[in-house]
């Protein structure tokens, strides 16, 4: 089976094309931030507060427009803390919603797979009444942590593939 690869740690020397956005565009005072470690992995980490009406973190990453044609779902293969995290899609950069799939980690090595009609629309964490992710094209990615609750979180990610 064919697979577009997205991301791969081991193939990137740094973390450049990533860019953070916290709570902080809203006033919050979290703090995050994204590298790949010695173990060319992309590392995810940093605190989320409650403080000042904010609560999330999140990185993000865009690209040229990629058609899809024959995939079906994204595979991540990643190591989290136990903690739950969102994957965020665009189809176009420029969109206001996001295409969003919540899932809970371990603190193991682990493969995710999310199938494409299982990301629905939301903006501003609140879910839209639009179709879930048609599978057309994609130009941006991102994590997204925000459990309504101040906390500590690292999230290790070393390939996102579309398959």
């Amino acid at each position: 089976m064919n697979s577009i690869l997205l991301f791969d740690g081991a193939s990137k020397n740094d973390s450049s094309d990533w860019k953070v956005i916290n709570d902080g565009v809203m006033g919050g005072v979290s703090e995050s931030r994204f590298f790949l470690n010695s173990n060319s992995n992309a590392c995810f980490q940093g605190t989320v507060s409650l403080e000042n009406n904010g609560g999330f973190c999140s990185v993000q990453c865009q690209f040229k427009t990629i058609v899809l044609k024959q995939e079906h779902y994204f595979s991540l293969l990643l190591k989290g803390d136990g903690k739950k995290y969102q994957f965020r899609i665009k189809r176009q950069a420029s969109d206001n919603h996001s295409y969003c799939y919540e899932f809970q980690t371990s603190t193991n090595w682990e493969t995710i797979q999310i199938p494409f009609d299982q990301m629905h629309p939301a903006f501003r964490g609140k879910k839209l009444d639009l179709p879930n992710f048609d599978g057309s094209q994609l130009e941006q990615i991102a994590f997204l942590i925000g459990n309504k609750e101040s906390e500590y979180f690292e999230l290790c990610i070393q390939t996102i593939r579309i398959i």
